[in-house]
């Protein structure tokens, strides 16, 4: 029997799920001990991939106390980039650890906890409403008090336990998803809160907290944008009898909670195409990257319901043709009209629904060539499709004139909840260097030419050149127009002492890349341990013109200047590194060399006392 719509748009008072604190307190703890203890062995993986570029190179996070720094996070496609609040939160990190990994993974942690404990008030509050909503409850509209409390724990605890999450947990950076999602959570709690009071003080001060967690997490990361339509839909099915009744209640509350997109705009037109990785200007096309969504939408289904195989860089894979999408489009296809049909009823799957496709929409919309699928993105959305198998569950199973399916709940709930916590502990392990992580991504993806590269950069980072070398050349057999690839290829050979086999792909990213700065600073020193220190003097030029700003590349340049007897010119260079870099004790050990050539006794034994106690200071214990 299906429940009939609420009559009223007066919003519910507090209900008896209030008084029910003891089961609350239960249910609390058994999801933060739970979730705590799976993330246990995730507190010392190393920062991989973008958390490098993010963390341990961004100069913004340095000091806490500078905020216009903090609030103005680099760009050239840092995950941070226009994403303030994600940075502030990094800042934070370092003011505690620096660049030790612990206190990052921890507040990863506790922000995933309190995500599931907000998604289990949210789960609560809406099942045990005393209005019916089509949908939800048993036969009579409703759910118990205790029973609401039993689904939210099951819902929040699944979520929370699920291997789809560590990407967004246990890989730092992608707290811009976590802390993103957690905010959005607290968007639709506080709205239900204040919902529920009775109009006055403690209604309005909800109604602030929900607007202020709305304007953070658009700060936050750019998936935020659909946190308001999201409560008016919410607002329209479970509290207000329709969408009329909503707006007519509450306009003032939607008007306000609408401007905090303009925040999100703002930061979107600042940061432009993140580096040329995403956005409608990049160097694909909206319908060539619009086909690869069907697929991973319903890949994202699929490992939502089984996550055998997760992988932490799918890398882009393009369709082929019709027979490549149309049988992941007719399922998406049937599942958005789905959703739109149950809108139009007012049915609690049409909410669901509407949660899932609009938190993905921005990522599946919006053009991007460095991944057409990553399962970070179904952080938020999971927790719908974790919500109707649970609910639906209980509609299905539970016997109104015997004995109630969440009476023997534990049984099965244990039953799927352990071997997914057994999954996620394994997943962390995987995370635990950039080896085994890389390794994971290529048995996974193994035409992932970036997987391939990263492989061989942590390969050669533990100094194994001959396997380096052995991934970066299947990285360009897949992907043979990679400058990057060469030039980490060249590095491998460089390292291994190979240094022919290095000047020929220096020399190839180069002709893919001319302005490749880092390439002519490296070919210029592979040049001059080869004995041309002519040409390598041409490529030292070069490095410098097109980045005077590093104090590597002066230094290089005025190493090789002083073995063809350009003695003045050198000591220049290394005046310029010095005023990049005055703690740079090499160059301050190169510059007294020269000065000592050049006759200049004195001021060569104070740069050479400087740099001997700089080299100290460096190499001293902390």
């Amino acid at each position: 029997m299906r429940s009939t719509h609420p009559k009223a748009s007066v919003a519910t008072p507090t209900t008896p799920a209030d008084k029910n604190l003891p089961g609350r307190l239960f249910a609390a703890a058994i999801i933060t001990i739970a979730t705590a203890a799976v993330y246990a062995n995730s507190w010392s993986g190393p920062f991989v991939f973008d958390d490098q570029a993010s963390i341990l190179h961004n100069d913004s996070i340095r000091h806490l106390s500078d905020l216009g720094a903090i609030f103005s996070p680099p760009g050239e496609g840092f995950t941070v980039d226009g994403r303030p609040i994600l940075n502030l939160s990094l800042a934070i990190n370092y003011a505690i650890s620096g660049t030790q990994g612990w206190s990052y993974h921890a507040l990863n942690v506790v922000i995933h906890i309190l995500a599931a404990l907000t998604l289990f008030g949210i789960v609560r509050r809406t099942l045990g409403r005393t209005i019916g909503v089509r949908g939800v409850g048993n036969e009579t509209g409703t759910v118990g008090v205790s029973d609401a409390s039993v689904l939210g724990m099951a819902v929040s605890l699944l979520w929370a336990l699920h291997p789809l999450q560590t990407e967004s947990v246990t890989y730092v950076i992608q707290r811009a998803e976590s802390l993103m999602g957690l905010f959005y959570l607290l968007t639709t709690y506080c709205f239900i809160r204040a919902a529920e009071a009775s109009p006055g003080p403690t209604a309005l001060r909800w109604s602030a907290l929900s607007w202020l967690a709305c304007f953070v997490g658009m700060g936050t990361k750019e998936v935020m944008v659909s946190a308001p339509l999201m409560v008016f839909l919410y607002d329209g099915i479970f509290v207000s009898a329709g969408w009329r009744a909503a707006l007519l209640r509450r306009w003032k509350y939607y008007a306000l909670l609408a401007l905090t997109t303009g925040v999100l705009l703002a930061l979107a037109l600042r940061t432009g195409s993140r580096g040329g990785t995403s956005g409608f200007g990049i160097d694909v096309t909206p319908w060539m990257y619009w086909q690869t969504q069907f697929q991973a939408v319903a890949h994202y289904l699929w490992l939502s319901f089984w996550p055998g195989t997760l992988i932490f860089d799918y890398g882009v894979r393009w369709t082929s043709g019709l027979a490549d999408v149309l049988p992941y489009a007719v399922i998406v296809g049937l599942l958005v009209v789905a959703t739109g049909v149950a809108l139009w009823r007012r049915h609690a799957t049409g909410f669901l629904g509407a949660f899932f496709f609009a938190i993905l929409a921005p990522t599946s919309i919006v053009p991007g060539n460095r991944q057409t699928l990553a399962e970070h993105r179904m952080y938020l959305p999971l927790a719908a499709v974790i919500v109707l198998v649970v609910v639906g569950a209980n509609r299905l199973i539970a016997d109104a004139h015997r004995r109630k399916f969440l009476a023997t709940a534990w049984l099965p709930l244990a039953l799927i909840a352990l071997p997914l916590a057994a999954v996620t502990v394994h997943r962390n392990e995987i995370y635990r260097s950039e080896l085994t992580l890389y390794r994971d991504t290529v048995a996974g993806r193994p035409g992932n030419a970036s997987a391939h590269t990263n492989l061989g950069n942590a390969l050669r980072n533990a100094r194994r050149y001959e396997e380096a070398i052995v991934e970066y050349e299947e990285a360009l057999r897949l992907r043979t127009d990679s400058p990057q690839v060469h030039y980490d290829l060249a590095g491998a050979f460089s390292a291994s002492g190979q240094l022919l086999q290095a000047i020929v792909h220096y020399e190839e990213a180069l002709r893919l890349k001319p302005e490749y700065a880092e390439a002519h600073n490296n070919l210029g020193i592979a040049l001059a341990r080869s004995g041309r220190d002519g040409e390598a003097i041409g490529h030292l030029s070069e490095a410098v013109r097109l980045n005077p700003a590093s104090p590597e590349a002066h230094l290089n340049f005025g190493l090789v200047l002083i073995r063809t007897g350009r003695l003045s010119e050198a000591i220049e260079e290394y005046r310029q590194t010095l005023r990049l870099d005055p703690g740079f004790y090499r160059a301050r050990e190169a510059m007294g060399n020269a000065l000592r050539l050049a006759g200049r006794e004195r001021e060569a034994a104070e740069e050479l006392e400087t740099a001997a106690r700089l080299q100290a200071a460096r190499l001293s214990p902390r």
